[in-house]
């Protein structure tokens, strides 16, 4: 690949206004730098890693969330907010070398054949792929590929004593960005939204009129964790709370004249009760969201700080198929704040900003949050809102530290926690799915007791990680809720996970359950 025919296609992708004889001097001193040293340098190069080495450093020295994405990396980093890749439709972990179906994606290729969770594989494509050390990589490689295409798979079921057979032709496989939608108590809906994607406003709709269905009166949605995604995905899921015409968002930017976002006329969603949860790494598209409900009084925002990402970036093509993200617009919510946080120092010190939160004690106590008159804002309704940094929730929650050790980080970290529950349910499922046919009976009555825990000592020790009685002590409770919630992942979906972790470890959530419990929530929205 000609070097200088790569640098001119990416000159050209970031300079498209520029008349080519206005030239500026600095793109041909450039150019002349690349041939040199494509001709004389001393030593042979490869012209491929010179070019990905300049376009990440152009792109490092902008802004933080300007970024190169290679082209053997740009399909599978854009799937999750497309909402669908082409595969064969299975969640699975390497347990034990093995590659261990967790679960079936409904509706999917692999459901269709008969493949079920618990099903350890064998062999692909009768290639052997079991034992022999493969990564998740080399699972995807293996079974992802183009739709109507054909792969085989041969599995190890519990009970059968041959391989089982299935051929599975390939299709698209939905990744849903809703992770749960349940009722929490009998007026009180909650949705999780992981990110914002293309299908997610399909997604929230449909889980907002089954809860509707059930007497939902009150919201919570949940973006805790979730980093954003398609601007268009939230200006949707805002829409449908405001009324006709009330802002959502404008963006600005040097070469992008302003755009205003407004909401319509429809929406699900426009009167009833809505509390959001924020915590410090949401960001970008969650900040408009949570943003916009926050300044027209719409709805409570609970949590901690946001992330602080109010930059917008646009995908362009290089002439390779890789791909940039580039940063071109500015966003500010209705009353006007510019929430992204400083990124003066760089983007090194741009990242540890969240861990500079935790160590002032922000997160832990309201108090160390400090703002200064210029960043003060006012909502419709007169209340005092804050930019510069990511939504400053109306209602702060601590982070919840009490209940964690270093032995419980430690078990957490390698893994443990997960391939000991992975290999508790693959045990035992036959027995488990008998006697709990549904999360609700399983919540009520399943228990981690002494055995269980017993069991989870000694598979950590094998796992090198040595008891620590006052470290299990003090994290037991929490431990054995994060182990009963993995159990339920594992034996039925993403839904009961949350089911489980929520009531007992999310202590935003049982906040604002207990706002609306108390009938509290109008002595906040005033």
């Amino acid at each position: 690949m000609n070097i200088k025919l790569i640098i001119l296609g990416f000159l050209a992708l970031s300079f498209l206004k520029l008349e080519a004889q206005n030239k500026p001097a600095g793109k041909d001193k450039l150019l002349t730098l690349l041939y040199y040293i494509e001709n004389y340098y001393v030593e042979e190069i490869s012209e491929e890693e010179l070019v990905e080495d300049a376009v990440k450093k152009i792109l490092k020295d902008l802004d933080p969330h300007s970024v190169y994405i290679p082209k053997k990396d740009v399909q599978r980093t854009n799937e999750p907010l497309k909402g669908n890749f082409e595969g064969v439709g299975i969640q699975f972990n390497i347990l034990n070398d093995t590659i261990l179906v967790v679960a079936t994606i409904s509706g999917g290729p692999s459901e269709k054949v008969g493949l079920m969770a618990g099903d350890k594989i064998i062999n692909i494509d009768k290639e052997t792929v079991a034992g022999n050390g493969i990564n998740n990589k080399g699972v995807a490689d293996r079974l992802r590929g183009k739709k109507g295409t054909e792969v085989l798979v041969e599995v190890k079921r519990a009970g059968v004593k041959r391989l089982l057979e299935f051929k599975i032709t390939r299709d698209k496989i939905p990744i849903f960005s809703i992770d749960a939608s349940y009722m929490a108590n009998s007026n009180t809906g909650y949705i999780k939204i992981s990110n914002f994607g293309s299908k997610t406003h399909q997604e929230f709709t449909a889980a907002l009129e089954e809860l509707k269905a059930e007497g939902m009166q009150n919201l919570i949605l949940d973006l805790q964790g979730n980093g954003g995604g398609y601007l268009k995905a939230a200006q949707k899921i805002a829409d449908e709370f405001l009324e006709s015409n009330q802002m959502i968002v404008y963006t600005e930017g040097v070469h992008s004249p302003k755009q205003e976002l407004r909401a319509s006329s429809y929406g699900n969603w426009k009167t009833g009760n809505v509390i959001v949860l924020v915590d410090q790494s949401s960001a970008s598209a969650s900040e408009i969201v949570s943003g916009a409900l926050q300044d027209w009084d719409r709805g409570l925002v609970l949590g901690r700080r946001t992330f602080g990402k109010g930059l917008v970036q646009r995908p362009f093509t290089l002439p390779d198929t890789s791909q940039i993200r580039l940063t071109i617009a500015e966003y500010f919510t209705p009353s006007g704040r510019f929430i992204q946080k400083s990124y003066a120092n760089g983007t090194d010190a741009y990242r540890k900003e969240l861990k500079e939160r935790y160590d002032s004690g922000e997160l832990t106590d309201s108090m160390k949050m400090e703002f200064p008159d210029s960043l003060k804002f006012q909502t419709s309704g007169g209340r005092t809102v804050y930019g510069g940094g990511g939504i400053t929730p109306d209602i702060y929650v601590p982070i919840d530290t009490t209940g964690t050790s270093e032995y419980f980080w430690k078990v957490l970290r390698k893994g443990i926690v997960n391939k000991f529950t992975l290999n508790y349910v693959d045990r035992n499922r036959k027995q488990l799915e008998k006697i709990y046919k549904d999360i609700s009976f399983f919540d009520a009555n399943f228990e981690i007791d002494e055995d269980y825990l017993k069991d989870f000592i000694k598979y950590a020790e094998k796992e090198k990680v040595a008891l620590d009685e006052k470290g299990l002590e003090k994290s037991k409770e929490v431990l054995s809720v994060r182990l009963k919630a993995l159990v339920a992942r594992n034996l039925f979906n993403e839904e009961a996970y949350y089911i489980v972790m929520n009531k007992s470890l999310n202590k935003s959530f049982n906040k604002a359950v207990e706002i609306f419990e108390k009938n509290e929530y109008q002595n906040y929205i005033k």
